[in-house]
């Protein structure tokens, strides 16, 4: 005998937080959750939820997926109350979505619903594999894939239809007998100070100045894949690509601000960590913060940070710089990194010119 809903709904619970059938007594969170701008920003919930929207989806589309065997969703409990929604969509190939209440967030919780639903589907849910997709940028969702072992492919193009747009994704999935925990550890900006620099995440206030930086001729001379002109939206690729290649764990890359007003004046980044010993340093300023020495202060942070045990806990760092490149060679040998050669006519520059490149070290004390 086949039972209908509520009555079909799996109560599944690993001590804090709880997956249920939803119940009257939800909507009122369910409704501020919808109405949250973030959520607005990030799923295809309806711009101006209703409360009868929110109604018809909890009674009405929930139960007619769980009944049909099409979309089983749960509402999350934690501390005795509604928190947010987790589903998953068709078998054996599905598909997880997710929401947290606003005032539910920061706590990983949804990282054990996440668990608690991919794990069932896999047991008992007739699933083989569970794919994962959200709006490139959306990086709480992206913490969340991370977290509970799915695999990062990249961007997908044009995979999600909402709102009457195509938009590209960021795409995963995670397979039965995968373990629901990372591949590789998350390659957070952990916050760095100096005496007059903070070194911190990139945020979405930095773009106005990431774009003036990233069209100053002098930058785009020494970086010669920027995009022409550089805009808003390419500011905001840059912060995406940032996010998904920190996911990857592959590269950490700083914010460097003025510690008194945190504005921000450069980037500086370690790349290539799949490599358990090494590390390459790469950077650039803004115009108005340049010939102050304040690269060659966050560049002597962040190596610090790569050769501490409690930190990166790596052996050898290395950095590259077009010969022609004074400033940047200037910041190389005065964070204390040593010439070990140069390839000749190895760098293109913005001008279409090729320049010798010069390869500095520094290991380990």
């Amino acid at each position: 005998m086949t039972l209908a809903w509520p009555l079909s709904v799996p109560v599944l619970t690993d001590g804090v937080v709880t997956l249920r059938a939803h119940v009257r007594a939800d909507v009122d969170a369910m409704l501020e959750m919808a109405q949250d701008p973030e959520m607005v920003r990030w799923t295809s919930v309806p711009e101006e939820q209703t409360r009868a929207g929110t109604e018809e989806f909890a009674f009405a589309v929930i139960p007619k997926g769980w009944d049909q065997g099409t979309n089983r969703c749960w509402a999350i409990e934690a501390d005795g109350g509604y928190v947010g929604n987790v589903d998953v969509r068709g078998m054996p190939i599905a598909d997880i979505g997710f929401a947290l209440h606003p005032s539910a967030r920061g706590r990983g919780l949804m990282v054990r619903a996440v668990r608690l639903a991919t794990d069932w589907a896999f047991t008992h849910g007739g699933v083989e594999i569970v794919h994962w997709r959200a709006h490139v940028g959306n990086v709480a969702s992206l913490r969340v894939a991370h977290r509970t072992g799915f695999t990062l492919h990249g961007i997908t193009p044009g995979i999600l239809h909402e709102r009457g747009q195509v938009i590209d994704a960021w795409t995963a999935s995670r397979r039965f007998g995968d373990a629901p925990l990372p591949d590789v550890p998350w390659a957070e900006a952990t916050a760095l100070e100096t005496e007059r620099l903070r070194l911190r995440p990139l945020r979405d206030d930095d773009t106005p100045r990431i774009v003036e930086a990233c069209s100053d001729p002098a930058s785009r001379q020494w970086l010669r894949n920027l995009p022409h002109p550089y805009t808003t939206e390419s500011a905001r690729e840059f912060l995406h690509d940032v996010s998904w290649r920190e996911a990857r764990g592959t590269k950490i890359t700083w914010a460097v601000a003025d510690r008194a007003d945190d504005q921000l004046l450069g980037t500086v980044a370690l790349m290539k960590l799949h490599s358990p010993t090494d590390a390459e340093v790469g950077y650039w300023m803004h115009p108005d913060a340049r010939g102050r020495g304040i690269m060659t202060e966050a560049v002597r942070a962040v190596v610090q940070h790569a050769f501490d045990p409690a930190g990166l806990d790596r052996h050898r760092v290395s950095l590259h710089a077009a010969a022609t490149n004074a400033a940047s060679n200037g910041v190389a040998v005065a964070a204390g990194f040593r010439l070990v050669g140069t390839e000749t006519a190895a760098e293109q520059l913005g001008d279409g010119t090729f320049d010798d490149l010069n390869t500095y070290e520094v290991l380990r004390p």
